[in-house]
């Protein structure tokens, strides 16, 4: 199974409010030939490192497809572009829409541009949280190590929220 994290914390000119820029996301991965699996409820998480920009909209969706992954990622840039995504020079800011390749089938792999699983994902509950909700048996593909115990490693040091 593939799985992607998606989040958004500014309003599109598009779709309107981050939720509503993710929601959107899943539809265009859809019309893209890409079928949707699964998909986690949505969750409010506050940016990560603190910062001042708004919180976040997350979620993360099974999804399978005929692509590679290379292709993968250009279809999951261009939806992100559509949006209106920005890429200033600093990491970590603000964002209309961010598509991530966590897992692609439980492989390591290392392309130009593209690492998965995604580099930082054991170290985000805004990824783990909406994983463990669609795939609670998930292992991370490197480690070995079960969903569970990767969220428990985090500690109480990040909170998300449902939204209903």
């Amino acid at each position: 199974m593939i799985y992607l994290a998606i989040g958004s914390n500014l309003p599109s000119v598009a779709y309107g409010e981050p939720q509503a820029n993710c929601e959107a996301a899943i539809a265009l991965l859809e019309a893209s030939g890409i079928s949707i699996e699964a998909c986690s409820p949505w969750y409010e998480s506050q940016p990560i490192p603190a910062s001042e920009q708004p919180n976040f909209v997350n979620g993360v969706a099974a999804v399978s497809c005929s692509l590679s992954p290379q292709t993968m990622l250009e279809v999951c840039q261009s939806i992100e572009n559509k949006l209106g995504r920005a890429r200033p020079a600093a990491i970590n800011a603000a964002r209309t829409l961010d598509i991530d390749i966590i897992d692609w089938n439980s492989q390591s792999i290392r392309e130009a541009a593209l690492e998965i699983p995604h580099p930082r994902l054991s170290e985000r509950l805004f990824v783990l949280g909406p994983l463990r909700d669609i795939a609670p048996g998930w292992h991370h593909p490197v480690t070995g190590i079960g969903i569970a115990d990767l969220i428990a490693a985090l500690g109480q040091t990040q909170i998300i929220q449902r939204l209903v």
